[in-house]
């Protein structure tokens, strides 16, 4: 697995996600409660970049058609069809710096 820069993590606060693409995966990454974790950025149901969604707790909404994803898993908390989930990756901080793998 390659590790890949996301950016200080002084620049992610608390609430706010950020994305990368990485590897040919488009990459979300969030701050929950300090903490940080990553997830596929891209819904399965229409394609919607999610982080353009809203992020409450580790509750994302998809910006186009409602549904909610955890982004400390990737699994789909709510929608009336049932998704696939959009996967986890590793994220670590060094020096203040976020890296992913992928």
């Amino acid at each position: 697995m390659a590790k890949v820069m996301v950016g200080k993590a002084s620049d992610i606060g608390e609430g706010k996600v950020t994305h990368v693409t990485a590897g040919g995966k488009e990459i979300l990454v969030a701050n929950v409660g300090g903490s940080f974790y990553a997830t596929g950025n891209v819904c399965n149901h229409a394609g919607a970049d999610l982080n353009e969604g809203e992020l409450n707790g580790k509750e994302l909404t998809c910006p186009w058609h409602g549904a909610k994803w955890d982004v400390t898993t990737g699994s789909l908390i709510w929608f009336p069809q049932k998704l696939k989930e959009l996967g986890k990756y590793n994220v670590t901080v060094e020096s203040g710096t976020v890296y992913v793998e992928v």
